[in-house]
């Protein structure tokens, strides 16, 4: 189980038409992969999120250097010393070595966990709803009617990115044209201040088909979260950029969140990530992982999502939804995995179960050239 080798694969897309939230407008979408070989032949893919010229000198001048030689059965010792010079380099090298363990035990990586609950995850179509144009409102209806179509009942899009009147009659128009039968949640990137949020009552109040209000303020406003919570008629969530379940603890002491968004790219390890989900179970909340960037990441957020108790007895309630992004990305289809009516029916076989399309990899790998 000696590591011999490692493969990266930094890829990039740029995109046609920018997109984007309240922090500004993508014009790339951007990938980094690394699959570790080990000496007997077995590998393990990860996913890790950054700006690529970093993450290839790191991983060239100093991870891969490092890992070379060690035992791919050291993952949590490997993480820790990987933590200390680049955390989400840490996650992705966390993921390889998890999948060349179960793939060396001839199981999938639920099965390596101790089993799943859960054989199917629901998950939400994730929106980047502005664009540089006068007609972005028009746009973003028009992409959200064609997911709806095609199956999602559970929809996010974005506020904050605009005036406060403006996101408004945004959302208005949302409700008018998808009716009660689509779940909507609104994600703010953490744009407002308390009183800000507070003008958004009354039109929260005149629906009843939200699925939660996501980031409207900084994470930091531990106080002000909870005075939120006691006034809105919908759930609050948050956690995407926060790096550790130990993060979590102040905002569960406070009762500053309803849902527990922890990101598998952001946290410290695979283990970490499973951590803050079952952290957040022992505080008897929900937990819907962030999962926009990465088509790895995403699918150990299902994993990790498949292997989590329900929430709650309730009957008829199923497992939390999982975000997946249908923005124009190709990276999402590295993997042969999507969605049928908003359900993932997750892979059985050993490891990830499944294989990357080596002919995307090539087509998209960056050239090294200047890109923001």
């Amino acid at each position: 189980m000696e590591i011999e080798r490692i493969e990266t694969y930094p890829l990039l897309h740029r995109l046609e038409q920018p997109y984007g939230d309240a922090n500004g407008l993508k014009k790339y979408r951007s990938c980094y992969l690394i699959r570790i070989i080990t000496r007997s032949g077995i590998d393990g893919w990860g996913e890790i999120i950054d700006w690529l010229p970093t993450l290839e000198k790191g991983m060239q001048e100093r991870i891969i250097p490092y890992l070379l030689g060690k035992k791919a059965t050291d993952r949590l010792q490997l993480v820790k010393v990987i933590k200390k010079w680049h955390q989400r380099a840490a996650a992705g090298i966390s993921m390889a070595l998890t999948e060349i363990v179960a793939k060396q035990a001839g199981l999938s990586i639920c099965d390596l966990w101790g089993g799943r609950f859960h054989t199917s995850i629901p998950v939400y179509a994730s929106f980047q709803s502005y664009c540089d144009e006068q007609t972005w409102m028009e746009r973003s209806l028009q992409l959200v009617e064609k997911v709806v179509t095609a199956g999602f009942s559970q929809i996010k899009v974005k506020i904050g990115g605009r005036t406060l009147k403006e996101d408004q009659a945004h959302i208005t128009r949302l409700q008018a044209m998808v009716g009660n039968e689509v779940q909507i949640a609104i994600d703010g990137n953490q744009s407002y201040d308390l009183a800000t949020t507070l003008q958004w009552q009354k039109l929260l109040h005149r629906y009843e088909n939200w699925l939660w209000l996501e980031e409207p303020m900084p994470l930091s406003s531990i106080a002000e979260y909870r005075l939120l919570r006691g006034q809105l008629p919908l759930a609050v969530a948050g956690g995407e950029n926060l790096l550790s379940a130990k993060q979590f603890v102040p905002l569960l002491q406070a009762n500053a969140l309803d849902i527990l968004q922890p990101d598998s790219m952001h946290q410290d390890g695979v283990d970490g990530f499973r951590a803050t989900l079952q952290l957040g179970r022992s505080f008897g909340l929900r937990v819907s992982p962030h999962a926009y960037d990465g088509v790895l990441s995403r699918l150990y957020a299902l994993f990790a999502q498949a292997c989590l108790q329900p929430w709650s007895k309730m009957s008829g309630e199923k497992i939390e939804p999982i975000e997946w992004d249908v923005m124009e990305n190709p990276f999402t289809h590295l993997l042969p995995l999507q969605p049928v009516a908003g359900t993932v029916k997750l892979p059985n076989g050993p490891g990830i179960g499944m294989e990357f399309d080596r002919e995307r990899l090539n087509a998209y790998r960056w050239n090294g050239s200047t890109y923001v």
